[in-house]
């Protein structure tokens, strides 16, 4: 009698994003992989309101868990540290970051992609992309280190939707939703109170249609944003914007604010303690 092939195991997954909300984009992948999930700040913007309950009620819905670091800084913390150069601050994040993900056995980390689009979303890809070459290097195994746009469409051009659910040959991943799945991640984004308006925006922009697709790139760049962001930032002008109107001290820039903090993460990828 022949015995039935042992399936294979499961990657421990986990999520890290910079705001509450963002694990929306990637709720079909959230419900196969139940991952760890850790949040940088708590989504209170300039509204000083929290958006953590949301994320929590979705998280525990599929079965993910939230991680150590969950809505650990305000908005205006993280703006704070990056303006000020308290890299040390975000440095021990990084670490503390690679030490959850080593002690939950990860193999794949996905998380938010570097677009220009808001400076807190490329910080916290400076701080995936150190804490997992950080864990590589210390564990000596494989980690796969995923990306998905915020900004973006979720699809490439030229790509049709409707197109089976198939791994990129790139090494990624791409999914398409099934009807049910579609239909529950649709409800849950119009659902979330706090992006009402963000939300509807979005699928005015680009249409339901477009979130049957979940695309998760491979991150090949490590801390070298300036490789792939436009030169200057999107969010400069829209600093530059808010400073002219009195709502913003200073704008951040990517050269003298970002850049930086990239360097000092270098170090600590080659693993140097903060």
């Amino acid at each position: 009698m022949r015995s039935a092939a042992a399936s294979p195991p499961i990657p421990r997954a986990a999520l890290v994003v910079a705001h509450p909300g963002h694990e929306l984009r990637v709720y079909g992948w959230m419900e196969r992989a139940r991952p760890l999930v850790c949040v940088l700040t708590d989504g209170s913007g300039s509204a000083s309101r929290s958006r953590l309950a949301e994320t929590s009620a979705l998280v525990d819905r599929i079965g993910g868990r939230p991680g150590t670091i969950y809505g650990r800084l305000t908005d205006r913390a993280l703006y704070a540290a990056l303006l000020a150069g308290d890299h040390d601050r975000l440095a021990a994040l990084a670490v503390e970051l690679a030490g959850a993900l080593a002690d939950g056995q990860v193999d794949v980390v996905a998380g938010d992609a570097a677009e220009g689009f808001n400076p807190g979303h490329d910080v916290c890809r400076l701080l995936i992309n150190a804490a997992v070459a950080r864990l590589r290097r210390a564990a000596g195994r494989p980690v796969e280190n995923l990306e998905f746009p915020l900004d973006a469409a979720p699809e490439p051009a030229g790509q049709a939707p409707g197109e089976p659910a198939a791994g990129d040959r790139d090494g990624g991943r791409r999914l398409v939703l099934d009807d049910a799945t579609l239909a529950r991640k649709l409800a849950a984004a119009r659902s979330y109170a706090g992006l009402e308006d963000e939300v509807r925006r979005t699928l005015e922009r680009h249409g339901d249609e477009a979130f049957r697709v979940e695309r998760l790139r491979p991150v090949r760049y490590g801390l070298d944003l300036a490789a792939v962001l436009p030169d200057p930032p999107r969010y400069e002008a829209f600093g530059e914007e808010r400073v002219a109107a009195g709502r913003y001290r200073e704008v951040l820039r990517f050269r003298r604010h970002l850049a930086p903090l990239a360097e000092r993460l270098r170090a600590l990828a080659d693993g140097a303690v903060p």
